[in-house]
This record gives structure tokens, C-alpha cells and sequence, in this order.
């Protein structure tokens, strides 16, 4: 098994055992389906992020709506529109497509970062400059539907 894949799995036996106890160790695991991938809980960091959705929404309706332009104000909810619809992908990936969610969740995290936080960022600042990474978290966000998409269609044929 390769250091890459080996950094992946949990350990759960102690480092002191001899070498070819860890070549054994390594050989079950890639034949043994209860090995843990060490993954990030992405349910749970969708759902703090549609909290936080749900807030920078309350905030630009309330804190900024006579503080932004309707230009800006228009920048913001579709920000916050992208980051909720997103987030909830995040929530629900891990549970209809398992073996994708670490990477649907990766992108759909860049994708919330890139696309939203440069929209935020530029509906208060007005810097136009900032619209150019927009892109970057559309193409994040493209990435994850299809990534989802082809682990459903394989999953299911």
C-alpha cells in the first residue's frame, strides 16, 4: 500500500509492532471493507454553514440593506442564495453517495469560498477585481454536482 493511502487509513494498532506485522496490518486493510477512511464529517459542515448562511442573510437584510446600493444589495443575496443551496448539497452528499463525500465536499467548501466569498466581498467593498475569482467557485461548484453525478450513476448501474 502506498505512504499516501496508509496516511488515510486509521491506525488502531500500536506503532511498536514489527515490520512485517505492519505489512500484514497493511495487505488487510486493503482487503478488509471495515478499514475507516478518515473523512470529514461534511453533514455537520454544511450544516454550520447554513448557519452561517442564514445569518449573513439576516445580516445584509437587516445590517446592510440601507447601507448597500440595490447593485450591491442584488451581489449579496445571490451570495447568500449560492452559499445556502451549497451548503445544503453539503449536508445531503454524504448521505445519498458516500464514497464521493469527501470530494464533493471539498468542492462544494472551495466552491462556497470562492463563488460566495468573493460575491460577499465584493458587495462591500465594490471592488470589481474580486468578481474575477467568482468563476473559480462556479467551476468548484460544476465539479461537485458532476463528481456526485457519475458516483450516483455508478452506483446505481
Amino acid at each position: 500500500m502506498s505512504a499516501h493511502r496508509r496516511f488515510f487509513f486509521r491506525d488502531l494498532r500500536d506503532d511498536r509492532e514489527g515490520a512485517d506485522e505492519e505489512e500484514d496490518r497493511n495487505a488487510s486493510h486493503e482487503n478488509n471493507s471495515s478499514a475507516k477512511l478518515v473523512e470529514m464529517n461534511w453533514s455537520a459542515i454544511g450544516a454550520v454553514l447554513l448557519g452561517i448562511a442564514v445569518m449573513f442573510g439576516a445580516f445584509g437584510a437587516h445590517a446592510l440593506r440601507d447601507r448597500l446600493d440595490a447593485y450591491s444589495m442584488g451581489i449579496w443575496e445571490k451570495a447568500v442564495f449560492y452559499h445556502f443551496v451549497h451548503a445544503l448539497g453539503m449536508l445531503v452528499a454524504p448521505v445519498i453517495a458516500p464514497r464521493a463525500a469527501n470530494a464533493v465536499g471539498v468542492l462544494l467548501f472551495a466552491g462556497i469560498l470562492l463563488f460566495s466569498g468573493s460575491l460577499y466581498a465584493l458587495a462591500l467593498t465594490g471592488l470589481r477585481t474580486l468578481g474575477a475569482v467568482t468563476p473559480l467557485g462556479g467551476l468548484a461548484f460544476i465539479g461537485a454536482w458532476l463528481w456526485l453525478a457519475v458516483d450516483l450513476f455508478r452506483s446505481k448501474g
